[in-house]
């Protein structure tokens, strides 16, 4: 799966999209609807199909972390 990076930063963005859109739903709504609290549980599924991609992604070999920081010996 070449294109993991791509569906990286595709989940990033739809997690700020619907991090914006809880903000906006929570202004316009003011505390009378739940499209706030339905926007916030997308965030969270898509921040665990994002950590399930990157951890399969550092599995399979698809990503690979960068060594910047040199390990102590």
């Amino acid at each position: 799966m070449p294109n993991a990076k791509l569906i990286i930063a595709i989940l990033l963005v739809l997690m700020l999209w619907s991090l914006g859109s809880a903000f906006w739903y929570m202004l316009k709504d003011r505390g009378s609807g739940t499209r706030t609290v339905k926007a916030l549980t997308a965030r969270i599924a898509i921040w665990a199909i994002l950590l399930l991609t990157i951890i399969l992604g550092m599995y399979f070999g698809w990503i690979t972390p960068s060594n910047t920081i040199p390990m102590p010996q």
